[in-house]
């Protein structure tokens, strides 16, 4: 009789233990971290949210093209760097080309934007930073470089017909400097950038 009670004894045990840790680990420490995260940082918690106007525009952590549906860049916004995440910036398909520096397509790809570039905005090539020429590791990121957004200035202030030191001054008001002072470098979020843009031509702040 011993022998049989004393398995049935430990799966009991095993099963309350189960119970007991998928109500702790499962349910409960969830739901607390879950507190502390819409307690403290709710912003970033909920995806760090863009919203204008009561309604969400983006993520301020995943980039997004501005180009009409054929895919052709618009004048009148930033654009963000390239993305090699599906059909850019997707968020399911997150990746990089994985092509190394010397594979020729990348390669090819790279003197393609360069062209495209700065003929959209009217600049030298030799101007245009790397940022600008490749694709992040994750496809999804939602920075350029303060250098590839003051390239863009001339092209954005006259798209919106406002002031070329209007438009540079947005750019200066969103370049996020080095982390912690030194870590990295610094960047411009392209989506807040185009959203406060939006608000500065829709209030004539800043008109030509």
């Amino acid at each position: 009789m011993a022998r049989t009670t004393a398995p049935l004894r430990q799966t009991w045990t095993a099963l309350r233990a189960l119970l007991v840790l998928t109500v702790v680990l499962g349910l409960g420490y969830p739901l607390v971290v879950l507190g502390v995260g819409q307690l403290l940082l709710p912003a970033q918690a909920n995806g760090s949210l863009v919203v204008v106007d009561d309604r969400v525009v983006g993520s301020a952590l995943i980039g997004q093209s501005f180009s009409d549906a054929d895919g052709t860049p618009l004048p009148e916004w930033f654009q963000p760097r390239p993305s090699a995440a599906g059909d850019g910036y997707d968020g399911a398909a997150s990746s990089g080309s994985n092509y190394g520096p010397e594979n020729p397509d990348l390669i090819a790809a790279i003197e393609e934007r360069r062209a495209a570039i700065a003929a959209f905005n009217g600049v030298d090539p030799a101007d245009i930073p790397a940022d600008a020429l490749t694709a992040s590791a994750s496809g999804l990121d939602p920075h350029i470089s303060p250098a590839y957004a003051l390239l863009q200035v001339d092209r954005v202030a006259e798209a919106r017909g406002l002031s070329a030191a209007a438009v540079r001054a947005l750019v200066e008001q969103h370049t996020q400097g080095r982390d912690l002072g030194y870590l990295g470098e610094s960047t411009v979020n392209v989506l807040e950038l185009n959203v406060a843009l939006a608000e500065a031509a829709s209030t004539g702040t800043g008109a030509d």
